[in-house]
């Protein structure tokens, strides 16, 4: 690491710790050289995935998008909102750890789907509304039918 004094390129931890919630590592250094101390943080770089969507497009994953799907489709419903961060955050997990670069719309949305039946099933059934794009009420139906099976 480069001293920010002298621009000597070797210096020494003296201590380490987290920070930000363990996102980040916070390294006290000193120089070997001018003997100055400086801070450094080290944080994951993070490979951007890329969503292709129905129509064929290809944009940025962004897990705010799919929190606010969650939000909408749980609107009035008794789901606390740290649940929703959670369950968000789980999703950009396990996309981040597929290996996959680029994953199709669908999967996110299966993935959704598969956390709002956890958490209240009217949301499920919301969002599955949308998302499936229900044309009639026989759709509906047996989503709803589907759902009660499974009990």
């Amino acid at each position: 690491m480069k001293c920010p004094y002298c621009s000597y390129l070797e210096s020494k931890v003296i201590d380490s710790r987290p920070a930000e919630e363990g996102a980040t590592i916070r390294r006290r250094r000193e120089c070997l050289n001018c003997q100055k101390r400086f801070t450094t943080y080290e944080i994951m770089e993070r490979i951007p995935l890329v969503v292709i969507k129905k129509d064929g497009s290809r944009q940025t994953f962004d897990k705010m998008k799919v929190l606010n799907g969650m939000i909408k489709a749980c609107e009035k419903r008794p789901v606390p909102f740290s649940d929703l961060q959670i369950a968000a955050d789980e999703i950009d997990l396990m996309l981040q750890n597929s290996m996959e670069r680029e994953i199709n719309s669908d999967k996110i949305g299966e993935l959704v789907m598969l956390k709002l039946k956890g958490l209240d099933e009217v949301a499920y059934v919301r969002f599955a509304s949308v998302y499936r794009q229900f044309k009639d009420i026989n759709t509906f139906m047996e989503e709803l039918n589907k759902l009660l099976n499974e009990k």
